[in-house]
């Protein structure tokens, strides 16, 4: 979760994304965590996803862009076995005391996809990784694959342009970056992973109810980027356009329940 600004709400996303850190549990069984496990998690957000392995291992530092996640991850999960930090995890190759080569396993749960947005610093974060982990180590991790969301990429872009940005600005205003398995298993052996296992999932996501934020507030939070090319008195204006053009395509006829297309990118990796 990296970005200048503080897009991120530890309240907001415990609303339109709650469902993050509760579609985990086959990223859980791959971490496989053990009693001694010294894990470092790289773009933890509030720390409720760490949660869910925290009490089965050694110890935790979790890692994160957004100063605001990391205040609710310290106040939610005040664990002597958990470390809470600031970083920015595009610039993992700077971090020296954290990247070490001083850890068992190295998680990251739905934030690759922010994180390696960036195609400068993309191979350096990786390498990071590598180098972070002992040998034996093993990387896991779940993030956004190519085709991910492709409904709402679309929305958003065309959203933009009918306000008048350039068709060019627009698409570069996306923060995200989805691979594909193939892109991603070259990556990794290319810097010296063993990889143990990489897999694609279409995996439909049910948002919140509209009570509790649904399509709208899954639009501010997580397409803020898109949004904040639009000066400020237009974006609330296009975030209901966007949910206009896209509540026909996500919402289903039998309960008017609201879905997007997830599709998640997850892989196993040992620093051999």
């Amino acid at each position: 979760m990296s970005s200048t600004k503080d897009q991120w709400s530890a309240a907001a996303y415990s609303v339109s994304a709650s469902f993050v850190p509760k579609l985990t549990q086959k990223l859980l069984s791959y971490l496989a965590p053990q009693p001694t496990d010294k894990i470092l998690d790289v773009g933890c957000g509030d720390g409720k996803f760490t949660a869910n392995f925290l009490p089965a291992v050694g110890s935790v530092l979790g890692i994160d862009a957004s100063p605001a996640m990391i205040e609710a991850a310290k106040k939610d999960y005040n664990d002597p076995k958990a470390e809470w930090r600031v970083v920015d995890c595009r610039y993992l190759d700077k971090e020296g005391t954290i990247m070490n080569g001083s850890w068992d396993k190295v998680i990251s749960n739905a934030a690759l996809h922010w994180i390696l947005r960036d195609s400068s610093t993309r191979m350096n974060t990786l390498r990071a990784i590598h180098g972070s982990l002992k040998p034996g180590g093993a990387f896991v991790f779940e993030m956004g694959g190519h085709g991910n969301v492709p409904e709402v990429m679309t929305a958003l872009i065309y959203t933009l342009v009918q306000h008048g940005v350039p068709a060019e600005k627009a698409k570069a205003a996306n923060p995200w970056f989805f691979p594909s398995e193939v892109w991603m298993r070259n990556a990794l052996e290319s810097i010296g992973f063993q990889v143990d296992k990489v897999e694609v999932e279409y995996r439909p996501t049910k948002l919140t109810s509209k009570a509790n934020g649904g399509l709208a507030g899954w639009i501010k939070l997580m397409g803020a980027p898109f949004l904040d090319v639009l000066p400020e008195e237009k974006q609330d204006n296009a975030v209901r356009q966007i949910c206009e053009i896209l509540e026909p395509v996500v919402t289903r006829e039998e309960d008017r329940s609201q879905w997007l297309g997830y599709v998640r990118l997850r892989g196993i990796a040992t620093k051999i």
